[in-house]
Parts: structure tokens; C-alpha cells; sequence
């Protein structure tokens, strides 16, 4: 599980590709202090499991899975990457939880100064996950833990301070780009568990009916 808080840009430096697998690797240097074999490693959002490393950079398997539904296969020698460890026990939850799972690529479609900020609108391409955004919320985009400020049933936006946009590769990307976007996962689970309905009584086994339903999460403000 990650956080959403980018710890490192790295540097790719070379893609090895057999069809739609890839082997990446990357050069970093914070992301290697306590790196292992198997750890996993967030690289623009991606959940990836480190399959060697060196004092200068670690290598990842990218299987066609990934490849088909994230923009890791756009990527080139040279490309920045965000990176983050996976969140330690006794670390702070920064962001928000981040699987690191990627439910959609998204284009984004304007990049527009306002004051001190940097407001990004994005163009997801599985139109499905509007049902998991709403303006407020949490959305991860290439890694980013981002709080969405405004939603429509085409697009989203976020608001990016300086920090941000310095300490990430969001400062790279331009309208027409490619990014990574992640659904808050709470999201996910509550229609996953509302498709159930209520729980059986009639097996007697003492146990007491669910009252959980969609208007009961809409009269107590989860909707």
C-alpha cells in the first residue's frame, strides 16, 4: 500500500521490451537506501516488484496486463518517473491509501495557472470511474495523492501548489499527455458490498439484518 506522497523523481534508463512485456529500470537514489528483492515500488502510480538492483538503480517487470492499461508503455530512456516505497507501519499517512492499481489512463486536457496554484483538467478514458470521483474527494494521479476540485460527467480537475509540481513529474506534462489515475478505493468496496443488499435472516442464524443500503449512506452524508 502507498500514500500518494512522491518521495523521488527517477530517471529511466533503459526499457527492454519483448512484445508487451517490459523490463524497466531506473535510476534513483533515496528509493535504494533499504531497498530488497520483491519489495514493491510505486513508479507513476503502478504497484511494481523490484527484480534487481544496484547502488545506482533498481530494474521492474511490466507485464502486458500493465502495459495495456497504464502509460508506462509511452515511457523512453531519459522519461522522469515519480517513485515511492511502500508505506512503512510506523510512517505517516501523508495522502490517502493508494494501491497503486490504475483504473484508468487519462489525457489531460488543460494546464491553467491561478495565483500561486496550477489547475490540471483530465479526460479519463474508461468514462466507468466518474461513479468513483466526486469534488473533494481523493484521486491519484501518476502516483499523486490530489484532492479533485471540481468534476463534470466528461472531466475532472485538480489544484496543484508549487511543492508539488517541483517535487513531481507533473511539472513535465503538458495538454495532450498521458497520466495514471487511481479511484479512492473506498469507493470501490462500498458498491461492491451495497451489490449484496442485505444480509440473510432466514437462515436463523441469529444474526441481525443489514440496514446498510444506498439511501441509508445518502441520508448520512457518504453520497
Amino acid at each position: 500500500m502507498f500514500t500518494g506522497i512522491i518521495e523521488e523523481i527517477g530517471h529511466m534508463r533503459r526499457i527492454h521490451s519483448v512484445g508487451q512485456a517490459m523490463v524497466l529500470t531506473i535510476g534513483a537514489k533515496k528509493i535504494l537506501e533499504d531497498v530488497h528483492l520483491g519489495d514493491s515500488i510505486s513508479v507513476n502510480g503502478v504497484c511494481l516488484t523490484v527484480i534487481s538492483f544496484d547502488n545506482e538503480s533498481f530494474s521492474v517487470d511490466v507485464m502486458p496486463e500493465t502495459y495495456r492499461k497504464t502509460n508506462l508503455r509511452k515511457l523512453q530512456a531519459g522519461t522522469r518517473v515519480n517513485l515511492e516505497r511502500a508505506m512503512a507501519a510506523n510512517g505517516r499517512f501523508g495522502g490517502h491509501i493508494v494501491q497503486g492499481h490504475v483504473d484508468s489512463t487519462a489525457t489531460i486536457i488543460s494546464r491553467i495557472p491561478e495565483e500561486n496554484a496550477v489547475v490540471y483538467r483530465f479526460e479519463p478514458e474508461d468514462k466507468h470511474i466518474f461513479r468513483y470521483i466526486i469534488a473533494g474527494g481523493s484521486i491519484t494521479i501518476d502516483g499523486i495523492s490530489l484532492t479533485v476540485v471540481d468534476v463534470t460527467e466528461r472531466d475532472l480537475a485538480v489544484s496543484i501548489i508549487p511543492h508539488t509540481l517541483a517535487q513531481t513529474v507533473l511539472h513535465d506534462k503538458k495538454a495532450g499527455d498521458t497520466i495514471n489515475m487511481e479511484c479512492d478505493v473506498l469507493g470501490k468496496y462500498m458498491e461492491r458490498l451495497l451489490k449484496f443488499g442485505p444480509a440473510d435472516a432466514s437462515a436463523g442464524n441469529g444474526k441481525k439484518q443489514s440496514t446498510l443500503s444506498a439511501s441509508f449512506l445518502a441520508d448520512h452524508g457518504f453520497m
